[in-house]
């Protein structure tokens, strides 16, 4: 449909407001909400997201493209909740306890929403205990933990002991990012992936969860 390659384009270049006039139209004609999404604004944040992986965009490219998708997936929440149409996954975001920091994590979650995931934001200095907590009552199939400072990065050890405490460590899926981690990083602490940027945080999401072909 026309329409919907339109929507892409609108997404791919940032244009807020074309977003929400279009995805508008769209259900004024009578359109589904889960095939505007699917097919209209989610296609275009993937492209996104490959241009910001090949160097392509950058940062506020990324954030201007996620800006103009979300205004026309809030138009589309209400519809697709009537319409019972679930999230790709759940996952919960939070910054490890002792840090203060979430541009990084703020990013990450745009990308995940873009991405069609349903975001739940633990904030800043999140203790392990919170975390187990958020992701018990949020059902979170991915709990991503971020950190900026070495001397914070401990904290997401903990907290992965703290699920295995909890016997929630087969539940769910823990990645880890920030600044100062790495992959080494990530093996040493038991997570099951890491990411070194907001667009490969979504792939690697999709494929923790088995999910890329959908």
């Amino acid at each position: 449909m026309d329409r919907f390659k339109e929507l892409n384009e609108l997404v791919i270049s940032g244009n807020k407001k074309g977003a929400v006039v279009l995805t508008q139209a769209c259900v004024d004609e009578g359109c589904a909400a889960e095939d505007i999404l699917n097919q209209g604004l989610l296609p275009g944040m993937k492209v996104v997201g490959q241009k910001f992986e090949d160097g392509e965009y950058f940062i506020p490219e990324m954030l201007i493209s996620a800006r103009a998708l979300i205004a026309g997936l809030d138009l589309l929440k209400p519809l697709l909740a009537a319409s019972n149409v679930k999230p790709v996954a759940r996952v919960l975001l939070g910054t490890v306890k002792g840090d203060i920091h979430d541009i990084g994590k703020n990013i990450v979650g745009i990308m995940f929403r873009g991405g069609g995931f349903e975001i739940t934001d633990a904030g800043i200095d999140v203790s392990p205990e919170r975390f187990v907590e958020l992701a018990r009552e949020s059902d979170a199939d991915i709990v991503g933990l971020s950190a900026l400072l070495t001397t914070t990065m401990p904290a997401m050890k903990k907290t992965i002991e703290a699920f295995e405490k909890a016997g929630m460590r087969e539940q769910v899926k823990i990645m880890v990012g920030g600044a100062p981690v790495t992959e080494k990083f990530c093996q040493e602490t038991g997570a099951d992936g890491y990411a070194a940027n907001a667009a490969e945080a979504v792939t690697i999401a999709r494929k923790l969860l088995n999910l890329e072909n959908s």
